[in-house]
């Protein structure tokens, strides 16, 4: 399939930057014209998560609960079961982590379809601090039947996962970051939910990877042409997993290693462990924040700090293959 990535997208200088919570906050807003029963909630963060670029131009569809997640969860539910579609914004700790129970009894148990759009995920979260640098929401989202979790790769596509939830079934979570990363689709890149983006073509290993790993390990793979072939995919849908494209690649290349800025425990890498064990059993390695709270400060300390940057992936994957 040609994915029809941007020009000179491998070139940090001339791909553009912009927050995946941009994309996302655009997508909702678009939503917002189109369908009159689409209602934005948000929890006293509406500018810093992109809620309010919904709130704008429809202030009669959107409600600022304030700090209140439990009840931010509890009145998109009411409005699911009036036959609305709620898009509930927030930080990521405190949409997915402080709201947790009521998620599971209000929403996900009886399939009420709340999409919940988070910002400020993963270390990229950066000064906030570890209270708010979320690396355990994928874990336990994906725990709960009924969802489908998605973790876009950049702002671009964080637009299509807002726009492709409104048509799905029950609770939809869709993963976004606070700090700028490169815009390396397009908008003629395609996009569906539940199916993995084999990016690159190679036949030494697969690399998998979600958000804006999966620009590293593009670079990544274009830096190690003609030494070691890699595959890349972006499993951008976590849950339902793309089952078949997982399978097929790692029967081709019998090595796989996973990419991601979320916990090891629990996220991204440990589903695809858990797939392949039953029935691809391969050497496979989980790079990620290593099961720790990591400490305050830039996002790109934080990056090289934690192995979590370009040049920390890599030497996690060659070291992997050694």
């Amino acid at each position: 399939m040609n994915y029809y990535l941007a020009k000179n997208y491998l070139d940090e200088k001339k791909v553009k930057q912009e927050p995946m919570r941009n994309g996302a906050g655009e997508g909702v807003a678009e939503l917002g014209a189109k369908h009159n029963n689409v209602v934005v909630l948000a929890a006293d963060t509406a500018e810093s998560s992109r809620a309010h670029y919904f709130a704008q131009k429809f202030p009669d569809r959107f409600i600022q609960v304030g700090v209140a997640e439990q009840n931010l969860t509890g009145v998109s539910a009411g409005l699911a079961y009036q036959g609305k579609v709620p898009y509930a914004i927030t930080y990521a700790a405190f949409l997915i982590g402080r709201a947790w129970e009521p998620i599971r009894t209000t929403v996900a148990y009886p399939e009420n379809h709340v999409v919940f759009v988070s910002s400020h995920a993963g270390l990229a979260t950066g000064p906030d601090g570890p209270t708010h640098q979320m690396t355990e929401d994928i874990a336990i989202v994906r725990c709960l039947p009924n969802f489908t979790v998605i973790a876009p790769a950049d702002a671009a596509q964080a637009r299509k996962a807002v726009l492709a939830s409104y048509s799905l079934k029950g609770p939809v979570y869709i993963r976004n970051c606070r700090e700028k990363t490169p815009v390396f689709t397009t908008n003629k890149t395609p996009f569906e939910v539940g199916r993995a983006q084999v990016l690159r073509k190679g036949t030494d290993i697969t690399v998998i990877g979600h958000g804006y790993m999966v620009y590293w390990l593009l670079q990544i793979a274009k830096e190690l042409e003609g030494k070691v072939s890699l595959e890349v995919i972006n499993l951008h849908t976590i849950k339902p997993l793309d089952e078949k494209t997982l399978i097929a690649s790692a029967k081709k290349t019998k090595k796989v290693f996973c990419a991601e800025d979320h916990n090891v425990v629990g996220g991204m890498g440990s589903t695809v462990a858990e797939l392949l064990s039953e029935k691809v059993p391969v050497p496979l390695f989980r790079h990620g924040v290593y099961d720790i709270f990591a400490e305050s400060g830039s996002t790109k300390d934080l990056w090289r700090k934690y192995g979590m940057d370009k040049e920390g992936t890599k030497k996690a994957l060659l070291k992997f293959l050694k």
